[in-house]
């Protein structure tokens, strides 16, 4: 692994759609719906107004020929002096006009009317149906004025022309002023029921997805309640039964090395007794130097297991007095260092949601790490820059550092560099995994580079 391993991953270059089409499930599942609803809404507006607009075109129509038709009669019935009065006081819907004059207002040349309106307004029966005494001498229809507009003239037995002017106004999708003010208040009440129902359905997915992030922090987290839907309560139990079988794996292998390591500390004790008899000296410090480096391998083996199971309680510490109280312990164990050996930089006081114990031997092991073979341990602390971002902490020492392909291997356990780290110089591969196990833990993770000055340790927590 190189040195680029260790910085963040560039984001991925998003897709075009991306910048549509949402994450979440919660999300794609309501914009599905809210589209399908705006379509289906809109549709069913547009039917209903053609709809409207169809009805009222054929009402125009028969109160506009049922007019006429009155019109017509008036005139008819009338005495010729009257005539011109009575069609004055006539009450005519709009859109309809009647005179009397000496010539047609319709040429003889007039584009005639198509079928389905000569049917509609029922022309044909104003001119040929009733007595004989009702039929006009003469009639003309056609169009003439604006598109949709016509005329009828209609010729009395004495001479004068009815003529009737037809121009409808355009129909209207609907009346009412508040009509769209309903249809827009009733699509945002749909609109916030389906975000509200698509968030109530879909929240067990992000329980489920909260469980199996907790259960990989605390392999002792509570299980997920196995109510809801048929499907919801199968899935949890599933989970359930999943994360108990990792509690009794983590379980059984603790156990077991629990076991190993009680049954490898009575022969090394035995060992140590015969040790102690030989009469060569060289052999014997050799023999008791292997014995006592066993013996640190079993213990810490046992305590990596024993951190991989660990149930200590989360609290709120001041993470500040905490690497502050490292580095002075620290301090107290090496006398022999440089004043500037020991150094940090950051807030003073920094409150954090962690398990103390735990998360000190995490620091005081990344201290250790640094002084042992870096000769000093710079910890810098830095705050959380926003709203979800992470507290950064750096451990900084003075050494060569370590080549890049090693910079992740080293967190495998039992895995040391014996160009640089032998066991001479102490350690049995087991500190930085034991500091990565127990930062993960906590929800965080620490990385290493190659700084300017030596190796850094990178350390982030949840803020």
């Amino acid at each position: 692994m190189n040195a680029a391993a260790t910085e963040p991953p560039a984001a991925p270059r998003r897709h075009w759609q991306g910048w549509f089409w949402p994450q979440s499930l919660a999300a794609r599942t309501a914009m599905v719906l809210l589209i399908g609803l705006t379509l289906v809404q809109g549709l069913g507006l547009l039917i209903h107004a053609l709809d409207r607009m169809d009805l009222q075109k054929f009402v125009q129509a028969r109160e506009t020929s049922a007019r006429a038709f009155a019109a017509w009669r008036t005139v008819v019935l009338a005495p010729p002096d009257r005539r011109a009065a009575l069609l004055a006081d006539l009450d005519l819907p709009p859109g309809l006009s009647a005179t009397l004059d000496d010539v047609p207002l319709v040429p003889p040349d007039a584009p005639s009317l198509p079928p389905p309106v000569m049917r509609m307004y029922r022309l044909e029966q104003m001119m040929t149906v009733g007595p004989r005494g009702f039929r006009p001498r003469e009639s003309r229809v056609g169009s003439i004025g604006p598109p949709g507009a016509f005329a009828a003239s209609l010729r009395l037995a004495d001479g004068p022309w009815l003529n009737l002017r037809v121009h409808m106004p355009p129909p209207r999708p609907w009346h009412s002023e508040t009509f769209l003010v309903a249809f827009a208040v009733m699509t945002l009440a749909a609109a916030l029921l389906t975000l509200w129902a698509v968030r109530r359905l879909t929240r067990p997915v992000r329980d489920l997805a909260a469980a199996a992030d907790r259960l990989g922090r605390d392999v002792n987290a509570p299980p997920l309640p196995e109510t809801g839907p048929a499907e919801v309560a199968t899935a949890a139990h599933a989970f359930n039964t999943m994360a108990e079988r990792i509690r009794r794996f983590v379980g059984d292998r603790t156990q077991m090395l629990a076991a190993v390591g009680h049954d490898l500390r009575t022969p090394i004790t035995r060992l140590r007794l015969r040790a102690e008899f030989m009469e060569d000296d060289e052999q014997r410090r050799k023999m008791l130097a292997d014995l006592d480096e066993m013996e640190a391998m079993v213990a810490a083996t046992l305590a990596f297991a024993r951190d991989d199971a660990a149930a200590e309680p989360s609290v709120p510490l001041d993470l500040a007095a905490l690497v502050r109280t490292v580095l002075d312990e620290a301090a107290d164990a090496r006398p022999e260092l440089p004043e500037d050996a020991l150094a940090y930089g950051g807030p003073e006081h920094l409150t954090v949601q962690a398990r103390p114990v735990a998360l000190k031997r995490a620091l005081t092991n990344l201290v250790a790490n640094a002084l042992t073979y870096g000769g000093a341990a710079r910890v810098s602390l830095a705050p959380p820059s926003g709203r979800g971002a992470p507290i950064r902490l750096t451990v900084e020492d003075r050494g060569p550092g370590i080549p890049a392909a090693e910079l992740e291997r080293v967190f495998q356990p039992f895995h040391r560099l014996e160009s640089s780290r032998s066991r001479e110089t102490g350690g049995t591969g087991l500190g930085l995994p034991i500091a990565r196990n127990i930062l993960r833990a906590h929800g965080g993770d620490v990385a290493l580079r190659n700084g300017r000055g030596g190796l850094v340790a990178e350390v982030t927590l949840p803020g």
